[in-house]
């Protein structure tokens, strides 16, 4: 009984002793870059009323940890420099090393933004091989997302240097946005990349900021009730007696349909690239495969190659004589798979392609690569394939195979309560923004979400008016050929507006999209055309930040007028032609396609069809033909309409 009790009160003293540990936030940690000339803070938890003292580049400070634990002191502001070392004490012992003060950005939004330097490898292979940039640093936040409400601290996480292969995991835009900056300072640049891909704005934000949107703040209430969650993730009543999903023809006989000694029978012809439903299979959602005997020269046998399939809709598995050798589960990343050096052999190699399709048309991307490459050799894999259909999804209507549930990913303030709220007490310089894809669908409320979240990360961060830098939506869909509504014009619109918000910079990139890419390849010119907007907003530099942007329209006669702020050093077309992209239209609101001409920095618009105008477009598309209206500083202007 006794040993019984010495052991009880030995775990109760370890545990005390556990909860009396001085606690940092995964932040506060080796290798962090705090901000310059500012206060900045510094936090943790201990046990309550505990003292905590630290020492840090000459100076001493100290805290007591409130009643819940909770602790904070400020840093006197520091001259850009590093590396130093951090010291804590209280019941325990805690150093930090290699600290730098230069700036940090907060960095966020949706896939754009998280797009990683690596997904972009081929293009930015010499950045990539080149990087040796140690005071460029990122912290890279997992995806988090919270229904009940904010999290004080993260459960993982470390700075990381842009030096070798460590730069590979660093955002694109984030990357050449901090070595311009970089560049002209020569002092620490810190990221905090907090960034999801497919995600709405609304999910970014708190749900103080999203107070005057009542359907989300019910949504909010909502999400807190956990049997109001469960109910939704029940399977729903009446799906006990549907059929079991359809199994893949592919994957049940005796052999799979990827194994070499597989015989196929009954195959057809198809072409690659290209969508299945634009080669004679109709409606189809569900598994396709596709087989090829690729001739492989004996130069390529036992070396590691590389398989460019560009993309591919939705979710495929790459196999090579029967092996895996690759696999995406979804839509949107570029199809880049290493094959291993032992695995091809001269002569003929089957390929095989399981492709998987949802929604929507299923196949291959046009307009990509499609390859297989060694050193100096390249085989083409373009052109005819076989395909048999090895799934057909059968329409269920009333709920599918299984039950609902959300998205919490995608619900509001979810990922503000996770990803955001553990770093509002981290001192920054200032915001990166890249976002609007997943509200393209709701482009008319997109201005006041946005202006929401501004604010509202501002009140938190508690740092004055931060300068927010945002992109503006790139091109991307199908071309259209003649004026018309656009969804994605919409949305750029609303950021337009948004810059109502004092201290606030958009990034036009309307020139740097790809009509069949939502992620397009240009990182570099996006983060360094953020970077200029960083270097007027956040450093006062006397400098053209910003490309024209829409001032006012004056009709005269027959032809309207258009002023813009930001001309710089005047007004160009970047290919020498008349401007592109404008058109014209009077009480009717008919869109027609219009002449223009650049006098000063003013452009004339008119068109013969039009003898009284009234409204006039730039741009206004998904994806513009011909967007060629720039300042001598090679920055673009943004698309507008006068006709709201």
């Amino acid at each position: 009984m006794k040993k019984i009790v010495f052991a009880l009160l030995g775990m109760l003293l370890l545990q005390n002793e556990t909860q009396s540990q001085i606690r940092l936030p995964r932040l506060v940690r080796d290798s962090m870059i705090l901000q310059r000339d500012t206060k900045v803070n510094i936090w943790g938890w201990s046990t309550p009323g505990e003292n905590i003292t630290a020492s840090f580049n000459g100076k001493k400070y100290q805290a007591t940890a409130d009643t819940d634990g909770k602790w904070l002191f400020q840093l006197v502001p520091m001259k850009a420099g590093g590396p130093y070392t951090m010291e804590l004490s209280g019941k325990n012992k805690i150093i930090l090393k290699d600290i730098l003060i230069g700036d940090v950005w907060f960095c966020s939004g949706q896939s754009n933004m998280v797009h990683q330097l690596n997904i972009h490898d081929v293009t930015y292979a010499k950045d990539i091989a080149e990087a040796n940039n140690p005071e460029i640093r990122q912290f890279w936040i997992p995806t988090l997302t919270s229904l009940r409400g904010v999290q004080d601290d993260l459960p993982s996480g470390y700075w990381k240097s842009a030096v070798g292969e460590d730069v590979r995991p660093f955002s694109a835009v984030a990357y050449f946005f901090a070595r311009k900056i970089y560049q002209q300072y020569k002092v620490p640049i810190g990221i905090i990349n907090a960034s999801v891909g497919g995600t709405p704005i609304e999910a970014w934000t708190s749900e103080e900021g999203l107070k005057d949107f009542s359907a989300l703040t019910v949504s909010i209430q909502k999400n807190k009730d956990t049997a109001y969650l469960n109910s939704l993730n029940r399977r729903p009543a009446g799906n006990f007696n549907r059929p079991s999903p359809p199994a893949d023809a592919g994957l049940t006989g005796t052999l799979k349909w990827f194994d070499p000694a597989y015989v196929p029978v009954n195959w057809r012809n198809i072409n690659i690239p290209g969508y299945w439903e634009d080669q004679g299979v109709k409606d189809l959602n569900g598994v396709v495969w596709y087989r090829r005997e690729v001739n492989i020269p004996a130069s390529m046998v036992g070396k590691q190659a590389r398989v460019f399939l560009g993309r591919i809709v939705d979710a495929d598995e790459l196999y090579i004589n029967g092996k895996q050798v690759g696999n995406t589960t979804y839509l949107y990343p570029q199809r880049r798979y290493y094959v291993p050096g032992n695995l091809l052999k001269a002569g003929k190699n089957t390929f095989v392609i399981r492709v998987t399709n949802t929604n929507g048309k299923g196949g291959f991307v046009p307009d990509k690569p499609y390859c297989i490459f060694s050193g100096t050799d390249t085989v083409d894999l373009k052109g005819d394939w076989q395909y048999k259909v090895g799934l057909v999804n059968r329409p269920v209507s009333g709920g599918g195979f299984g039950g609902g549930g959300i998205n919490a990913q995608n619900q509001p303030a979810a990922l503000y309560n996770a990803m955001v709220a553990p770093e509002i007490n981290y001192t920054i310089k200032g915001f990166c923004w890249y976002q609007g894809e997943s509200n393209a669908g709701r482009p008319q409320e997109y201005e006041k979400l946005m202006r929401a979240l501004m604010n509202d990360w501002r009140n938190k961060w508690k740092q004055g008016t931060l300068p927010f830098l945002y992109v503006q939506l790139p091109g991307f869909m199908d071309y259209n050929y003649l004026p018309s509504e656009s969804g994605w014009a919409m949305l750029r619109e609303a950021q337009l507006k948004a810059l109502r918000a004092p201290n606030s910079a958009m990034v036009v990139a309307i020139d740097l999209g790809e009509w069949n890419d939502i992620h397009p390849d240009n990182k570099k010119d996006v983060g360094e055309r953020m970077a200029l907007a960083a270097l007027k907003l956040a450093h006062g530099e006397n400098i053209i930040y910003s490309g024209p942007l829409f001032k006012t329209a004056t009709i005269e006669g027959n032809k309207i007028i258009i002023s813009f702020e930001h001309t710089g050093s005047g007004l160009i077309t970047n290919d020498g032609e008349e401007p592109g992209d404008f058109a014209i239209a009077g009480a009717d609101k008919k869109f027609v396609w219009a002449k223009a001409k650049i006098e000063g920095n003013k452009v004339i618009v008119w068109s013969d069809e039009i003898t009284q105008p009234l409204y006039v477009r730039y741009a206004w598309a998904d994806n513009p033909v011909h967007p060629n209206l720039y300042n001598k500083e090679g920055l673009p202007a943004s698309p507008f309409r006068t006709d709201q």
